[in-house]
């Protein structure tokens, strides 16, 4: 059920609300080019910003348009581990397929109190569930080793891993084996991390070019080293690119010139600088996007 091409989907905004309608049309495109799963309210998604009803609607809108064609993993981490284990709890009920909870952030627990927080979510809510390491973003790194004393849990079944490091993912599969899913966390590590072992990428250049990171990971699987690397470098440019300005004002203004989406981001998150919008332009230009 976890692997391929996983994509981190935008929640897209009209007039300062869950735009419904295009959040929808997005999820039939993804289907249709290839998209092996979908992630509504995850970083990509916005979810600091989206109150509870919110996060639980786009969940839910979510499940309903995908209708089981594809799994629907829901972000539903939070750096309080009863707010955690709460919205895992409505996700679960609207449906998912599986949970990705971010490491809480912030508040910098240690290696035991992680251990303690993903076991005490994993017990309180039976649904599989996907570890995310992103310590550029919370302050904590899960290290290898407590991975591997998750992974004798039996719903905690993969870890996003956006360290950028493939030592660190060489060492969470030497540990923990078969039990963990490793999935990239980060699109510019995907064709190494499946070269060490990993399943696949929650990804966000994935939101613009759908078909290209599922055929990537397609052809790894098949075998076929060679198309599967030329995809990667085709691909660099437009991984390089969602990165110019915080995750996630590139993709969603690349989402706007596509057609796709309004340009419309929630404070603290605003529009693009003109400079780095131009530079978006012209690589989608030469990506063939726009």
């Amino acid at each position: 059920m976890i692997k391929g091409s996983i994509v981190a989907i935008v929640t897209p905004f009209n007039k300062g609300r869950f735009d419904e309608e295009a959040f929808s049309r997005l999820i039939e495109w993804h289907i249709s080019k290839g998209t092996n799963a979908i992630v509504p309210c995850g970083t990509t998604g916005e979810s600091a910003t989206l109150d509870y009803e919110e996060h639980y609607r786009v969940i839910e809108v979510a499940i309903k348009v995908v209708n089981r064609r594809v799994p629907v993993i829901a972000g539903t981490g939070a750096n309080s581990t009863d707010e955690t284990i709460m919205i895992t709890k409505r996700a679960k009920e609207l449906g998912a397929d599986a949970a990705l909870l971010v490491a809480p952030y912030y508040n910098k627990p240690t290696q035991e109190g992680l251990y303690r927080h993903y076991k005490a979510v994993a017990e309180a809510v039976d649904i599989p569930i996907i570890l995310y390491n992103v310590p550029g973003r919370t302050g904590v790194n899960i290290l290898p080793t407590t991975v591997a004393r998750l992974s004798e849990i039996k719903n905690i079944v993969a870890i996003k891993e956006a360290t950028g490091d493939m030592k660190q993912v060489s060492e969470v599969i030497r540990l923990c084996g078969d039990r963990i899913t490793v999935l990239s966390g980060d699109d510019f590590t995907t064709l190494p991390l499946l070269a060490l072992g990993g399943k696949g990428v929650i990804s966000v250049t994935a939101n613009i070019a759908p078909h290209e990171v599922s055929e990537m990971c397609r052809l790894w699987e098949e075998g076929n080293i060679e198309e599967a690397r030329r995809l990667h470098y085709r691909l660099e440019p437009l991984n390089q690119a969602m990165f110019i300005e915080t995750n996630p004002i590139p993709v969603k203004t690349a989402l706007a010139m596509m057609g796709k989406i309004k340009e419309e981001f929630r404070l603290p998150l605003c529009e693009m600088s003109e400079l780095n919008k131009e530079r978006l332009r012209k690589t989608l230009s030469e990506s063939g996007l726009i």
